[in-house]
């Protein structure tokens, strides 16, 4: 009997090794080429927020146009907005209806995949269905956007800094 994994086995190790090459690594590599910890968690706080935008198949044009126009590290924003992307899925629906509530409109009913189903059969219908849930979504992602950037940014900017001393304490 043996003690490594199996083929598609997880063990802690192994996250904590994936976590480091595909997270940690790159961070302090743009920490190393003079990205301030400020400017980055800025980065890190805009990714995870707009990563969980509430529009199927936007959160990359997003991204890309937040991260030219705020001159912000495009593969730093694309990873923690790739990061979110369970969340994003799951979160659709929560600001569709929260935007509906905060409307105080009646809650139509859907489903994604039936929302999906509907969008290849036929856009223009789809938009005529579902465009002012759309823009309730937007709204409720808004209004969590206004406090969830400056959130995330004050949780990432120390744990930044600390990345800092530490690979400055190691060389």
């Amino acid at each position: 009997m043996t003690d490594t994994p199996s083929i598609g086995e997880a063990t802690p190790s192994s996250w904590r090794s994936r976590l480091r090459r595909w997270i940690v690594v790159p961070i302090i590599n743009q920490l190393k080429r003079g990205i301030t910890p400020e400017k980055l968690s800025w980065t890190i706080a805009l990714g995870v927020t707009l990563g969980i935008f509430p529009i199927i198949g936007s959160t990359s044009v997003v991204c890309l146009i937040a991260g030219y126009f705020l001159k912000l590290n495009q593969g730093v924003l694309h990873l923690f907005k790739s990061l979110t992307y369970p969340l994003h899925l799951a979160l659709i629906l929560v600001f569709i209806r929260l935007g509906q509530h905060l409307n105080g409109v009646a809650l139509i009913k859907f489903s994604i995949p039936q929302m999906m189903r509907q969008f290849k059969d036929s856009p223009a219908q789809f938009g005529k269905d579902f465009g002012m849930a759309a823009l309730y979504g937007i709204e409720a992602w808004a209004i969590a956007a206004v406090v969830l950037i400056p959130l995330l940014r004050i949780i990432s900017l120390p744990i930044l800094k600390k990345m800092i001393r530490n690979k400055e304490a190691s060389a």
